[in-house]
């Protein structure tokens, strides 16, 4: 697999230039052909779900058609088995292997498009079943008891009175951002995400975004990508945001995160290859898996070891005007609570099938997640949107990490490799 996606890489630049065979179907159909057909299912699928395309800088007209005259749902599912039908009639022998793997990519991502259909027609399925037909992955569901030693090393972190969650709330709160300083804040974690990020991608010379601060939405931070290497970050000022948060989502959101994967997959296959099927991406996807697994694994990458730690201490803190006496100690409790992040696929999992209600969901949260109740009722409406999307996070990071680092010591250049690819989840997976 490894020699594949190296190969895979280097035809993706070499291609461009050098004629190929050019697989087909019966009565001429083609990759091509099939893509644009793709997007117009995407499209189309957007208009009876709001949210499913979570960005699309394709031609206008493609986008004004499907809100003119979407098909039905159950119309839609039947262009779902067309397409497919239509991808497995396409001959790929004696073409190069990125073609093989547009193919492989197309089915996929129209096997999803199929399983969100049904689940709009009211088809129900497990939480691993359905991140398995969405985002061709299936997460292991561990006891809650298992996180439990995860717990009591943080209560031996931050002994004393009152339940863990209080104690861990009463620590953090000692790192929340003014809202009055939450604009230099963030603008000095973006740009050194950005800095350190462009030592080792090169991106598109006109490659920028907006930022903005926003209330009332189910998560902490979103890029809605624009094309042309534009993006629009909003930063959602609800809940407290604290120092290490600024550097997650300036990474997260932005560099290496979703503004440079999605700036890297236009160049690449939009604008340097013409592949329509990229300039359309359908939220409930395996696209997601490396979108969210990547932008989580890229915080690490760019603030590897202690230089989040430093960074907060030397940048942030002053500019927030917070002690940064116990910033060692905040940088334990980061580690430790994130190996609580599969936690919440259990309880997603037990929520859904109705096998616990709402409170004791929250009360699960607040245990397991050690949020507070607000913070972990504003996880639960998450849930409640995004269902088994969740994965994409906590599994996807684990999984970007480990097939990057298995690449070679460059860990940047593997990075680099993925976000301007259409390498799949199951591709990640040894």
């Amino acid at each position: 697999m490894r020699a594949f996606l190296i190969g895979l890489l280097v035809l993706l630049g070499a291609c461009a230039t050098q004629p190929a065979v050019q697989p087909s179907g019966p009565g001429g159909d083609s990759l091509d052909a099939i893509a644009r057909d793709y997007v117009a299912l995407i499209l189309e699928i957007g208009e009876r779900e709001p949210g499913y395309v979570d960005a699309y800088y394709g031609p206008a007209e493609w986008q004004t058609a499907a809100k003119a005259n979407p098909r039905t749902v159950p119309q839609l599912i039947q262009g779902a088995a067309t397409l497919t039908q239509r991808l497995e009639a396409v001959d790929t022998t004696g073409a190069e292997p990125a073609v093989a793997q547009r193919k492989a990519y197309l089915l996929a991502h129209v096997s999803a498009a199929d399983a969100r259909l049904r689940m709009l027609s009211g088809e129900k399925m497990s939480f691993a079943d359905e991140a398995w037909a969405l985002f061709g992955i299936r997460p292991e569901l561990r006891p809650l008891s298992s996180y439990d030693p995860v717990l009591a090393q943080i209560d031996a972190l931050l002994p004393g009175p009152g339940s863990l969650t209080d104690r861990v709330t009463e620590f953090k709160s000692h790192y929340v951002i003014p809202k009055d300083r939450l604009q230099p804040v963030m603008d000095a974690a973006i740009a050194e995400c950005r800095r350190r990020t462009v030592e080792h991608i090169q991106l598109p010379a006109n490659e920028n975004f907006t930022l903005a601060f926003v209330s009332d939405k189910p998560w902490s931070g979103y890029n809605y990508y624009q094309g042309n290497s534009q993006s629009k970050i909003e930063i959602n000022t609800d809940f407290p945001i604290y120092t290490e948060r600024a550097i997650d989502l300036g990474c997260h959101e932005g560099y290496p995160g979703h503004h440079v994967y999605n700036a890297l997959l236009e160049k690449t296959f939009v604008v340097d290859r013409g592949w329509v099927e990229m300039s359309v991406y359908p939220l409930f996807s395996p696209m997601s898996f490396v979108a969210e697994g990547s932008a989580n694994y890229g915080i690490d990458l760019a603030f590897p070891g202690d230089e989040g730690t430093r960074f907060e201490r030397e940048v942030l803190f002053p500019l927030a005007g917070l002690d940064p006496s116990t910033a060692e100690k905040k940088a334990q409790l980061g580690a430790l609570t994130r190996q609580l992040a599969r936690a919440e696929y259990t309880i997603a999992d037990a929520y859904l099938a109705g096998r616990i209600g709402r409170d004791e969901a929250i009360e699960q949260l607040m245990k397991y997640t050690l949020a507070d109740r607000a913070k972990a009722t504003q996880r639960l409406r998450f849930i409640d949107t995004y269902r088994s999307y969740i994965i994409n996070y906590g599994l996807g990071r684990d999984v970007v990490q480990a097939w990057v680092e298995r690449q070679g010591p460059d860990h940047w250049q593997g990075m680099e490799t993925l976000l301007s690819s259409q390498i799949l989840p199951a591709d990640l997976v040894p």
